[in-house]
């Protein structure tokens, strides 16, 4: 069998290891002689007679306690409970969730064990319809970019009227570092002169026109007629803002636009289709609204497009580590007293 160090053996084993040093000494022969035949640890076999004569297993078990230090403590796991259970958290993902407790106070807990608790209570599932992004695609080339209005892009989407066939125009304009929408439009007309005010609107509420001409936005688009008319040309070359194009069919190219109108389209409070340009009008101002002020971005660190724009993003994250931190401290502190005297209130 060779020697026995640094194996891991089975209870049965360790058994019959016992048994045969117990028949050795009924020989004559000691244990220490024993496991010196059989090269294996004298205090490893004092240690499984020692848990034998207690009436324990000999079976192996991981090392260390048994939870860990920092585990939640009840009042978290109520808390992620009872917001999740709130109507207005009802639509929210688990990371939205857990970062809208961050932000509000309520909780510091992470987003695994957001999902772990809302999933064994059985209050995971798809929120919206819809179907999961395959995974595939491939973003194209970008230089890098590192703060707001260095690359805009813009887009135009249908939206369904009563009338089949007969469909309103919703134009969008997105900064892609922070996400924000700096502009939108609604209209009945698919033209190049609605893309030029889309844009023209922009540049005055961002001021683009005070930044020297090195500094301005390039504009990334589709390669509709629309997009690639002269007019839209001519007002970019005015302003020295290098255009940009996607490559025919691969909408994987202006990506933050098409996810924008995904997110519109798939919002619970979606209509679904329009009476009229005023409708649409007044629903996309008050979603809009919400979703630069309100909505925590995946992609930027959950944190809104109005605070990644406004060079927040990094405040607010350390602000949140910083408050996980503290409460991690806050766990081990308490699980250690428990640890220690088990009747203690704390």
């Amino acid at each position: 069998m060779g020697a026995i160090k640094g194996k891991h053996l089975s209870e049965l084993i360790k058994v019959q290891i016992l048994t045969l040093i117990d028949t050795s000494q009924d020989q004559g022969v000691t244990i220490q002689r024993a496991c010196s035949v059989l090269l294996i640890s004298y205090r490893r076999v004092m240690r499984w007679k020692g848990i034998a004569r207690s009436g324990l297993a000999l079976t192996d078990h991981k090392p260390g306690p048994t939870e860990a230090l920092h585990r939640l403590l009840w009042d978290e796991i109520e808390q992620v409970k009872q917001m999740a259970s709130q109507e207005a958290y009802a639509d929210l993902s688990h990371r939205i969730l857990a970062v809208t407790a961050w932000d509000q106070g309520l909780f510091h807990v992470c987003f695994s064990s957001v999902y772990r608790i809302l999933k064994s209570s059985h209050m995971m599932g798809m929120r919206a319809p819809g179907r999961h992004h395959n995974g595939r695609s491939v973003a194209p080339f970008r230089k890098e970019i590192t703060g707001p209005n260095q690359r805009w892009c813009w887009d135009v989407s249908y939206l369904p009227t009563r009338v089949r066939g007969i469909f309103l125009y919703f134009y969008l304009l997105l900064d892609e570092f922070s996400r924000k929408a700096l502009q939108w439009r609604i209209s009945w007309q698919h033209t190049a002169a609605e893309g030029g005010l889309l844009i023209e609107g922009a540049l005055g509420d961002e001021n683009i026109l005070d930044l020297p001409e090195s500094q301005r936005p390039e504009i990334l688009s589709d390669r509709g007629r629309q997009m690639k008319a002269k007019s839209i040309k001519r007002l970019c070359e005015d302003h020295q803002m290098p255009q940009m194009f996607a490559r025919p069919r691969t909408p994987n190219d202006n990506p933050f636009a098409e996810s924008f109108f995904s997110t519109v389209k798939r919002a619970p409070q979606y209509p679904g289709f329009f009476v009229d340009d005023q409708q649409a009008k007044e629903y996309m101002c008050k979603y809009i609204d919400w979703y630069n002020h309100e909505h925590y971005h995946s992609a930027i660190d959950y944190v809104t497009p109005q605070q990644a724009h406004l060079g927040l993003r990094e405040t607010i994250v350390e602000r949140r580590n910083h408050d996980k931190q503290i409460q991690r401290v806050r766990r081990r502190r308490i699980n250690q007293q428990i640890i220690i005297n088990p009747l203690t209130k704390i």
